[in-house]
């Protein structure tokens, strides 16, 4: 199987598109600006689901589904949320197509809609529509809600996964009796995404607060996780916001308190997408292809016989049968790939390419000395194991790899946070070493857009729990109580 990947040296873009498309992840659409994620692909989405899904209930929220449509005049009622959206959507103006009297299907213009219709962005303006009429009392708080939906926002340059106009996440919108609670929320859905970006993706992050500029348009704050990539630019894989009573007010949601009075409820939203999948290949993968997490692998364990006949294939086969039993008992995915249509050879590089984290070989000589071959994608390592006590040795190999697959993206994170203490240093940083920058800020909108503009970095986080220290603005000199973290961003 010849892969042709591009090296990640000689062209990131390249070889990230080499890989989504080469591994059977996705592809663009016909539709333009739209993707088709492949069933592999989507099989690591229905597990992000899964583990995401479970972790939402656990803490407490359930699953509901709004409407794909949201009326214009939805949007004109929160201020700041109609702008930040505003030049993304998609517009719904009419409801029926006629035959021309040529053979083309038109536009019937007599069918115009009396409100046009926006495909939805984000779902925020329906769904605190619709709250109005499920919140009476402090006994109807807090209300937990999830979403899994696709969205669309419109983008003039797109990469799969990472930007394109429609795509897939969950968003989940919560009402909260009073303020407190709804940042608790927030910062708690925040520890969420934290956790299974680290102990599911492998992907350290940095939780953080944005700055205003780069709040989510209509919160007050916007809590984030932010990971980096292996080509030194940052990712923002998640976003936790604390909405106040902002749409609250714009929809008139109000409760009576426990003391009888009217009061509007306290707001959040947060929200992950298929943009993870996008983290998950830049963070770990390497020029033959995915590295995935044994935890996020459709395959955890491929099995590939090597047999010269029917005889050889049968004992193979019943050994391989037996192993299979034990491992996905031990909740362990295998794959036994015995077709005759492919050799050994492009089999092995097929799943090199797709991830897959443990290879197993088994030939004729192998069940005699009662041995495998084993391969491990992360490390790219071959050696002979014992069959016997097979299943345990897998089981506890899926693990390391998982924690080292962890432990490389954490020391590249590690090795690629530095200090810059003047405008040049942070230029030259950028440029040469790239990564996260801590540097002093000076809180300035102004600056913040100059260093952009100057720069295209732009600062992804304030670290949470973050160290207070007098320091200098890189750009202005003016005071600063702490450094922030500074990136060029996808």
């Amino acid at each position: 199987m010849s892969k042709g990947i591009t090296s990640k040296n000689d062209d990131y873009s390249a070889w990230y598109n080499d890989i989504v498309i080469k591994a059977d992840l996705a592809e663009h659409s016909s539709v333009k600006g739209c993707m088709v994620i492949k069933p592999y692909g989507y099989s690591i989405w229905e597990k992000i689901q899964a583990v995401l899904d479970q972790k939402f209930k656990d803490t407490g929220h359930s699953n509901a589904y709004f409407p794909l449509f949201i009326p214009k005049s939805y949007f004109s009622k929160e201020a700041a949320h109609v702008e930040g959206f505003a030049t993304e959507c998609a517009v719904v103006t009419h409801y029926r197509l006629k035959n021309d009297g040529n053979g083309n299907i038109i536009v019937d213009e007599t069918a115009k809609l009396d409100e046009e219709l926006i495909v939805r962005p984000t779902s925020e303006t329906i769904i605190w529509n619709t709250y109005r009429g499920w919140i009476e009392s402090y006994r109807d708080l807090p209300l937990l809600i999830n979403q899994w939906a696709n969205v669309v926002r419109w983008e003039m340059r797109t990469r799969l996964f990472l930007r394109t106009t429609e795509f897939l996440w969950q968003e989940g919108h919560t009402a909260h009796a009073t303020a407190q609670e709804a940042i608790e929320e927030t910062e708690r859905m925040l520890d969420v995404y934290a956790d299974f970006a680290e102990n599911w993706m492998a992907v350290p992050v940095v939780k953080g607060k944005k700055t205003p500029t780069e709040r989510f348009a209509g919160a007050l704050d916007t809590y984030c996780i932010e990971a980096l990539m292996q080509d030194g630019k940052a990712l923002q894989a998640g976003t936790s916001h604390f909405l106040g009573q902002n749409f609250a007010k714009a929809f008139d949601v109000k409760f009576t308190s426990k003391e009888g009075k009217q009061e509007h409820v306290w707001a959040t939203s947060w929200g992950v997408s298929t943009r993870l999948i996008g983290a998950l290949i830049m963070a770990h993968s390497d020029d033959a292809g995915l590295v995935l997490p044994p935890k996020l692998a459709p395959i955890q364990v491929v099995i590939v016989p090597i047999y010269k006949g029917e005889e050889d294939l049968a004992k193979i086969t019943k050994f391989v049968d037996e192993l299979s039993f034990k491992l996905k008992g031990m909740g362990i995915s295998v794959k036994y790939d015995s077709r005759d249509s492919q050799r050994p050879g492009f089999k092995f590089a097929e799943y090199e390419l797709k991830g897959v984290p443990i290879r197993l070989a088994i030939g004729g000589r192998d069940m005699e000395n009662g041995t495998v071959e084993l391969a491990r994608r992360d490390t790219r390592e071959k050696f002979t194991v014992q069959q016997e006590g097979l299943d345990i040795y897998v089981a506890n190999l899926l693990n390391e790899i998982q924690e080292n697959i962890y432990k490389k993206a954490h020391q590249f994170r590690e090795d690629h946070i530095t200090e810059a203490n003047s405008y040049d240093e942070f230029k030259t940083l950028l440029d040469q070493k790239t990564g996260f920058i801590s540097a002093h800020w000076d809180g300035n909108a102004d600056t913040e857009k100059r260093i952009k503009e100057e720069t295209k970095a732009t600062i992804r986080c304030i670290p949470l729990n973050n160290k207070q220290e007098e320091g200098t603005c890189i750009v202005t000199g003016k005071p600063s109580t702490q450094r922030v973290l500074f990136a060029r961003a996808y």
